[in-house]
């Protein structure tokens, strides 16, 4: 296992850094602010419809619904799958990697991502089919091949499927358990594999439940997870608050100055920044992949805008608040005059602490090392494993769009044993893999959310006409 994991990940990195530096910030940044524009900004008109949508009737105790899910309970769903261990683990690589100046491009790619996510929300809503027991089947397949007729069509979104399938219900789930067993090993002594199979019967009996009792479990665990995750940040920030405008300046001065901080000349310290906040600010928001529309695709809404803009509020609760105050607390901590890493290079940091236990570091400074990694621990086994059901899910739906519903406990079934894996294997390697498939997926969703302007924003003579 070791050898073969040696032998991959060069290969796999190398891949990587060729999608993400040179196809995927254009492809997330080009779409996004082309349906800004579209919109007339519409993460900026709708904001406060897409809030009030969101919370106005809140409630955890959504009900079994006739068919679908209800818009929160699809909202739920989606956060879930896009609160992870991109949150914690993957902001935390980022700012090693890129610096702090990273978390600024995350913040520029999540606003323009908030306008691609009301696209993808609109559309999945638009071009969903229903089965005959009331349930729906919607995604970025169901899309594309309406952008895209004849074989093209049906080879991007075969092609989209595959990715999905790998990156979210096979590997992003290695992702998350291996984030968890990691952690839990750090912060409790536990055996990863004993992790892994906790994981694996919990999971495998909301898989059994379907749609219905996976937004059951969401609609409840995504509002209180995030409320402590939330409080245990604030109370750290609250004890950092005199290096609090120090945080924020280092953000914005590493966001254009980056080489101060990473090292080599400034066009390779720039690239750096600006990709490794857009990887990570994909892996977290995961607008511009493909993969929440599959959870808005379920909401029992009549008009496809409704669901828009509260599926814009998703992205703004993941990078916005969840990731920015895990950014906050890790550099106002470990960055600032008095932290271990203080005026510590992106490269010498990598090697004092890695990004599984920077956030528990982070967190120790306040809680004391051992409350700080237990903390982590336990945000981070409700955020990964709300993100594994999502993102099972979303897998599921298309094994059965490639290979129908019969497909489906097979495909179930080795998620679970994906699931168990991911506690045994490096960190680095599974990242690694999960990163690219998920820069692959960019790719056909991108190009199908080109072709389908005029559906999301029709223009005014198309409404007249009709």
């Amino acid at each position: 296992m070791a050898e073969l994991e040696a032998a991959l990940f060069p290969i796999v990195a190398k891949i990587n850094e060729y999608l993400s530096n040179y196809i995927l910030v254009f492809l997330l940044i080009g779409v996004g602010l082309w349906y800004t524009i579209r919109t007339r900004f519409v993460q900026v008109r709708c904001f406060g419809e897409g809030m009030k949508k969101t919370f106005g009737s809140l409630s955890l105790r959504g009900g079994r619904q006739a068919q679908g899910m209800s818009s929160f309970q699809a909202l739920a769903t989606a956060i879930a799958a896009q609160v992870g261990t991109g949150n914690i683990v993957g902001a935390s690589g980022a700012i090693l990697t890129g610096g702090p100046g990273a978390i600024f491009w995350m913040w520029i790619i999540a606003f323009f991502g908030m306008a691609t996510i009301y696209a993808e929300a609109t559309l999945a809503i638009k071009t969903r089919q229903a089965d005959e027991d009331g349930s729906y089947r919607g995604g970025p397949v169901y899309y594309i091949t309406t952008a895209f007729q004849g074989g093209f069509g049906k080879f991007l979104a075969g092609f989209f499927a595959v990715a999905i399938i790998l990156a979210l219900g096979f590997m992003g789930c290695m992702v998350q358990s291996n984030s968890i067993g990691s952690t839990f090993n750090t912060a409790f002594g536990i055996p990863s594999w004993i992790v892994g199979a906790v994981l694996v019967v919990i999971c495998g009996v909301i898989f059994l439940g379907g749609v219905q009792r996976l937004a059951s479990v969401t609609e409840k665990v995504v509002p209180v997870m995030a409320a402590i995750f939330l409080v245990g940040g604030l109370v750290v920030l609250i004890a950092r608050a005199k290096y609090i405008p120090a945080t924020f300046g280092m953000i914005f001065q590493y966001a254009f100055q980056p080489q101060a901080i990473i090292g080599g000349g400034f066009g390779y310290a720039i690239k750096t920044a600006i990709s490794q906040g857009a990887k990570r600010g994909l892996f977290s928001n995961e607008a511009g992949m493909g993969s929440t529309p599959h959870a808005h695709a379920q909401a029992n809404v009549t008009d496809p805008h409704d669901q828009g803009v509260v599926a814009m509020i998703g992205v703004f609760m993941d990078t916005f608040v969840v990731l920015t105050l895990n950014a906050l607390v890790v550099i106002s901590t470990l960055y600032t005059a008095d932290g271990p890493l203080a005026e510590c290079g992106a490269a010498a940091a990598s090697t004092t602490l890695g990004k599984a236990n920077l956030a528990q570091t982070a967190f120790g400074v306040v809680f004391g090392a051992e409350a700080g990694a237990m903390f982590v621990a336990v945000c981070l086994f409700f955020f990964a494993f709300s993100t594994i059901l999502s993102w099972n899910l979303f897998g599921k739906i298309n094994v059965i769009y490639l290979f129908g519903k019969k497909s489906a406990k097979i495909y179930a079934a080795l998620g679970l044993v994906f699931i168990f894996l991911g506690t045994l294997m490096s960190n680095d390697l599974v990242w690694e893999l999960t990163d690219m498939f998920n820069n692959l997926m960019v790719i056909p969703n991108a190009l199908a959310l080109f072709a389908l302007t005029g559906m999301v924003v029709p223009s005014p003579h198309a409404a007249e006409r009709q």
